[in-house]
């Protein structure tokens, strides 16, 4: 909850087992999923693997490193605060790791200079992953 009790639309709510991702987050550290038994890494973070379906699965802190998949420039959101912060850049990233990643790549300038396979690294804004150029 934001000021005066109103909802943030920005700021996910954690919950006992996403708990340990988010704190990770507000202290500037980027975690990811890996899997004991096929060793493949994950995101979002689940209790199990989504590849082999093993529960031998473990946190791992991922380098910060990136290339942006896809993006798209978004121009109007009415949910707060989105709606200031407009336009931004929401994007799809494949993680050093393995995995693809929601994010938003922030300070780019002008999104024309965007573009696929471009390095990123993760930053982070009020405790949630972001990404910039390198």
């Amino acid at each position: 909850m934001g000021p005066a009790g109103e909802r943030r639309y920005d700021v996910p709510e954690a919950d006992a087992f996403t708990r340990t991702y988010w704190e990770a987050a507000a202290g500037r550290r980027l975690l990811i999923r890996r899997c004991r038994a096929c060793g493949r890494a994950h995101h979002y973070p689940r209790e199990f693997c989504p590849h082999c379906w093993s529960e031998d699965v473990d946190w791992e802190t991922a380098s910060g490193r990136a290339t942006l998949y896809t993006w798209s420039v978004v121009h109007r959101n009415d949910l707060p605060p989105f709606g200031q912060r407009t336009p931004y850049v929401a994007a799809v990233v494949d993680l050093a790791e393995g995995p693809r990643m929601m994010t938003e790549v922030v300070e780019c300038g002008d999104a024309a200079r965007l573009s696929a396979g471009m390095e990123l690294e993760v930053d982070f804004r009020d405790g949630v992953p972001v990404f910039r150029s390198v």
